[in-house]
């Protein structure tokens, strides 16, 4: 299966405003480029690389005042399989995980354990460890969590989300991870491409996906509380403790978003000519 993917945003900025991009994907298992993701920038400026501390490629740049478009369109190859499944997938006691696993048992900005710890306990303290625990979670918080742009709000935590009972996919994200935490669970939050692929098209403008990973059995494994279904083509950009960690732009000075689109979708093999 091919699928396109891509972005197109337009920043405008009065002053020279040096910011953050976090628009690099990361692929997965059965994905590989088959036009690569090359960010495009409108103005003759540089563009300088790094890696962050949680692997996710990143971008400085300083944009002039006045407005810039920064964009990129690319294919990739996948196997066109939803996610896998590891039913047998079980959880590690603390004194046996990884050290480089061990920060994402920890409370952060967004996941505030230390306010659901007694709650995670109650709900699911006594489910079987394992897989089977880290779905359960998924689960409750799919049904306890109404979806709605209009509830979009940037500073919402775990605990808010928990106690209104509302949301947008980050929101869902946030609460899951919170819970596998406080049961002693290391999970991640993760961002990225997710389109309607295998499942009926939604009618609303397409956005960058939230979802999380759970890490079971020695390794990490995508889980999605909002949409709670095993996925096609999920593209990932960034991961790290909570969405703080990963935000698509930074800015370090004033600087105003005036264009934001988001495509991700099966390609046809035509289309793949003309982009090559």
């Amino acid at each position: 299966m091919q699928i396109r993917f891509g972005y197109e945003l337009i920043y405008s900025t009065p002053v020279a405003t040096h910011m953050i991009l976090m628009l690099h994907t990361h692929l997965g298992r059965g994905q590989q480029y088959l036009v690569a993701d090359r960010m495009q920038v409108s103005r003759a400026i540089p563009l300088k690389f790094f890696t962050d501390g949680f692997g996710n490629t990143c971008t400085r740049v300083e944009l002039p005042s006045g407005p810039t478009r920064i964009t990129t369109d690319a294919f990739i190859e996948d196997s066109g399989l939803p996610e896998p499944v590891a039913l047998a997938a079980p959880e590690y006691p603390v004194r046996d995980l990884p050290f480089d696993v061990l920060p994402f048992l920890l409370s952060s900005r967004y996941c505030d354990t230390e306010v659901l710890m007694a709650e995670a306990w109650r709900l699911f303290g006594h489910l079987p460890p394992g897989w089977s625990r880290v779905q359960a979670i998924c689960d409750f918080v799919h049904e306890l969590v109404a979806f709605d742009y209009r509830f979009a709000r940037p500073t919402r935590t775990a605990s808010e989300t928990y106690f209104e009972r509302q949301g947008v996919c980050r929101d869902f994200a946030h609460l899951a991870i919170a819970f596998c935490r406080c049961l002693n669970i290391p999970a991640r939050y993760c961002t990225g491409y997710l389109g309607d692929i295998g499942v009926p098209v939604v009618e609303s403008p397409m956005d960058f996906a939230g979802c999380m990973e759970a890490y079971l059995g020695g390794q990490w494994h995508v889980f999605d509380p909002r949409n709670n279904t095993r996925r096609i083509g999920r593209i990932i950009l960034a991961r790290g403790r909570d969405a703080g960690d990963v935000a698509i732009s930074t800015a370090f000075g004033p600087a105003c978003l005036q264009l934001f689109k988001v495509w991700t979708e099966e390609a046809e093999s035509k289309e793949l000519r003309q982009a090559s």
